[in-house]
């Protein structure tokens, strides 16, 4: 028998598996559990959580996000969720029910900045005065 797959042929486990990781992980940063003070004073989006076939692999895409004014060093947030990673992981499968809880890599999320890329390209005068065409 065929596995269920979605319009885009990947698993719907390997799907629901990710999402049920991205909510826990989501939950850790957002109680701020982590004791690490670069951690505690960032607000961090977990956007997409990947899952290998295997279940042993994860890539967690993050984006720290920062408020009006305030730059984030993104580098710096990479390498403390690298080294909490261990225990992230371990948090992670009390709320799993597999077999294996996947190891975490962390990478950061670039779509948000190409949307917003996008958007300002539709905002442009120059875009905006073909699209306003009847």
């Amino acid at each position: 028998m065929k596995p269920a797959q979605d319009e885009k042929g990947k698993s719907v486990r390997l799907l629901r598996i990710g999402e049920q990781v991205r909510h826990a992980m989501a939950a850790l940063l957002a109680r701020r559990e982590i004791r690490n003070p670069v951690l505690e004073n960032t607000i961090i989006s977990v956007s997409e959580v990947r899952v290998t076939p295997d279940l042993r692999q994860a890539i967690v895409f993050v984006h720290p996000l920062g408020g009006p004014g305030l730059k984030v060093d993104e580098a710096a947030v990479l390498a403390a969720l690298k080294e909490n990673s261990r225990w992230l992981r371990g948090e992670i499968a009390k709320t799993l029910a597999t077999k294996y809880t996947p190891d975490l890599t962390f990478r950061l999320d670039e779509s948000f900045d190409a949307g917003a890329k996008i958007d300002a390209i539709l905002r442009s005068p120059h875009v905006a005065r073909d699209l306003n065409r009847p």
